[in-house]
C-alpha cells in the first residue's frame, strides 16, 4: 500500500464510514500485523509507552501501570474492538485518559514537532492488535 492509498484509508475510517459501533473491523493497512513487533512495541517505554499506565506479561519490564486495565483483558475484546480503542479510544468512552495513537487533528496542546503527526503508524497499530490477540 502507497502513502496515498494509506491516507485515503485512515479518511475514510476518520470519516466514519469504516466504524462499525464500537470497533474498526478491518485493518488499518490492508494486512495483518506481526506480534513480536507489536509486543516490542508495547513493552518499549520510548514508542509506545503502553507500560506507563497498563500492565500485562512482561516479566522483565519493572514498574508497570496501574492506571488503566491489564493488556491481557484484551481476551475479552474482538479484534475490531482493540483496533478501535488503540486508534481513538474516546469514541468508545469520551472519558478515557488513554490517548488517541492514530488521531492528528482535534488535539489540544501537541507540540509543534508533533502537529499532524499520530503517535503510532497504521502499520504499528496492526502489529500491536495482532499482540494483543495473542493474549487470548
Amino acid at each position: 500500500m502507497n502513502w496515498c492509498e494509506a491516507c485515503a484509508l485512515a479518511f475514510s475510517f476518520f470519516a466514519g464510514n469504516a466504524f462499525a459501533d464500537d470497533s474498526i473491523p478491518a485493518s488499518l493497512t490492508g494486512a495483518k500485523g506481526d506480534p513480536a513487533r507489536g509486543r516490542a512495541i508495547v513493552a518499549n517505554r520510548q514508542v509506545g509507552l503502553c507500560l506507563l499506565c497498563h500492565s500485562g506479561p512482561f516479566p522483565e519490564e519493572r514498574f508497570q501501570g496501574n492506571l488503566a486495565p491489564d493488556l491481557r483483558g484484551a481476551a475479552r475484546l474482538t479484534e475490531g474492538q482493540i483496533r478501535q480503542r488503540i486508534v481513538d479510544s474516546r469514541k468508545v468512552n469520551p472519558q478515557s485518559i488513554m490517548p488517541a495513537y492514530y488521531r492528528s487533528e482535534g488535539l489540544a496542546r501537541v507540540a509543534p514537532a508533533y502537529r499532524g503527526k499520530t503517535v503510532l503508524t497504521a502499520e504499528q497499530i496492526e502489529d500491536v492488535v495482532a499482540y494483543l490477540l495473542t493474549l487470548k
